[in-house]
């Protein structure tokens, strides 16, 4: 428990997604005794990328030592936590990030300094798996080809022909890559809309997936078989680039490609070569090999492709979600508890 008479000094160090508001808003909710400062970085105007030795942050590092000098929480979403950050700052006693993995906190920093560092997993699940489904549809029946066309004018007197419609969910294989919070939700709607769906996971149990869905044990059986592919793996130094040519070539001819988690699972050369050669049918990404995505990439030129600028876990309901969560682990932090998602829980010991 917080051994002071004086109240927690909370840093909310926001941004434009997860608003200095909205995590004030349920700080005072779940914690009204708390003194808050408040910092807002510009994402997702500018950027995510690497600083230090952290990804996927944004905000200025000097900026933030400024702000935590007295502060005992910091509730942020992509500020960099960097060794700099707590070397500097020996009155922070725990980080909570609003996100669902706290790539951009330097956690082994974090545990040596002795600071508690807590994340929001599943926090934007249910908009992910949403903007899957979606994303399904819009490759399957080639949705934004057919508006972009009609808007410039054009009437497809040959979109109903055999050989240029597109197929359905009902009765097809669709395969998961990845049967967490997003993909078991993925997983579920395409059951219940009367798919095959097959799952490789080799970090799950079985009796953890949706009813109606089958475990494979290797991704080899799921390439072959589903004629619908989608990644819901976390992205790590061995699954760079896990479809590439020779997975691809695997996949039944004219089949598609969804990936709605991280750009370095797939190889877009790849994916690129066999759209134009006719071996996948279509391909739907929110997740890319360079954000933002430069003029010449392939990806833009190459037809049947649905885009989205990384905005799958994108919505009002996550960030507030978000923000819940992170009031608890302030809570937890005042009364002595644990946190429920505890990234480094060394610290405790």
């Amino acid at each position: 428990m917080y051994q002071s008479d004086a109240p927690v000094k909370v840093l909310v160090a926001g941004d434009q997604f997860e608003t200095v508001q909205v995590l004030e808003y349920a700080l005072r909710e779940s914690v009204p005794d708390v003194r808050i400062t408040e910092l807002s970085s510009s994402w997702p105007i500018t950027p995510m990328g690497d600083i230090d030795e952290v990804h996927e942050a944004v905000g200025d590092v000097e900026e933030l030592i400024r702000a935590l000098q007295g502060v005992q929480v910091c509730v942020s979403h992509t500020y960099p936590f960097t060794n700099e950050v707590f070397e500097a700052c020996p009155d922070l006693e725990q980080v909570t990030i609003t996100r669902g993995g706290p790539v951009n906190v330097d956690i082994e920093s974090a545990t040596r300094h002795g600071v508690r560092m807590t994340y929001t997993p599943g926090r934007n699940a249910t908009a992910t798996a949403e903007h899957t489904i979606a994303m399904i549809m819009a490759a399957v029946r080639q949705i934004p080809a057919h508006h972009e066309l009609l808007a410039s004018g054009v009437w497809e007197g040959d979109a109903y022909r055999y050989d240029q419609v597109g197929m359905e969910i009902k009765g097809n294989d669709v395969g998961i890559v990845g049967c967490g919070a997003v993909g078991c939700r993925v997983a579920a709607v395409m059951a219940a809309m009367g798919a095959t769906v097959r799952v490789f996971d080799p970090w799950a149990t079985p009796d953890s997936f949706p009813a109606g869905v089958m475990a494979c044990d290797d991704l080899d059986e799921v390439l072959r078989l589903s004629r619908i592919l989608t990644l819901h793996a976390r992205a790590n130094q061995d699954n760079r680039h896990m479809i590439g040519v020779e997975q691809l070539a695997e996949m039944p001819d004219g089949s598609v490609l969804v990936n709605c988690a991280r750009g370095s699972l797939v190889d877009y050369d790849a994916v690129c070569d066999a759209l134009e050669n006719g071996h996948l049918y279509a391909a739907a990404f929110d997740c890319l090999p360079q954000e933002p995505l430069p003029e010449d990439s392939r990806l833009l030129a190459t037809s049947r492709v649905v885009l989205t600028p990384h905005i799958a876990g994108a919505s009002r309901q996550a960030a507030e979600l978000a923000a819940r969560i992170a009031a608890d682990d302030v809570a937890a932090f005042m009364q002595g508890r644990i946190p429920k998602y505890l990234a480094n829980p060394d610290v405790i010991d």
